[in-house]
């Protein structure tokens, strides 16, 4: 066999039906779409549309809303932390953050980082960085000699129990300065 004797096997491509090119084609006239009608018209896109019925996704309950404010964290509990530090899925020194969890197998998801819960028991002692966490979790971490490092919401690392920056004063000051000088405007 030689390049310029390659070719498709029989069959393998077939040409598209035309349409609309006389009777004697047997797709001629209507072209395949019946009679008389919408849908014989070019240009209809009928989607859920029942005849003028009520269209099953009207008919349907509708429940709930998706917030688009909302987060999305992964939920990883203490117990399954400890399970794959047991396993040897997860080290068991350093920090786990939410790149080896994820690697692990337990993050699944959480575009928003992960959430450290407090189901199972925590026997490592281990530094756990996370987006959140709830107290009992913290607690528990705490008690088996670990620490926990609550992420702040750009991604830098805030210590426990740290508020977040309030602005300067001159900035306050001068918010005050110009709620005064609004008020005198208004009894003038």
């Amino acid at each position: 066999m030689k390049l310029n004797e390659l070719r498709d096997n029989d069959g393998a491509r077939k040409s598209r039906m035309r349409v609309g090119r006389g009777i004697g084609s047997g797709k001629g006239k209507t072209a395949g779409r019946g009679q008389k009608g919408q849908k014989s018209r070019s240009g209809v896109a009928i989607k859920g549309f029942e005849g003028g019925q009520m269209p099953l996704h009207m008919r349907l309950p509708k429940r709930g809303f998706n917030n688009p404010f909302g987060t999305d964290y992964a939920e990883v509990n203490l117990g399954m932390i400890q399970k794959f530090i047991d396993s040897k899925r997860l080290a068991n020194k350093g920090t786990l953050d939410h790149a080896a969890l994820k690697e692990a197998g337990l993050a699944r998801g959480g575009k928003d980082g992960v959430r450290l819960l407090a189901k199972g028991e925590l026997t490592a002692k281990i530094t756990i960085s996370v987006a959140g966490a709830s107290k009992a979790a913290v607690e528990a971490v705490e008690k088996a000699g670990g620490k926990v490092e609550i992420l702040a919401a750009g991604g830098e690392r805030r210590p426990k129990g740290e508020k977040k920056a309030t602005p300067s004063k001159p900035a306050a000051e001068k918010k005050a300065a110009k709620k005064a000088a609004n008020k005198a405007k208004k009894k003038a």
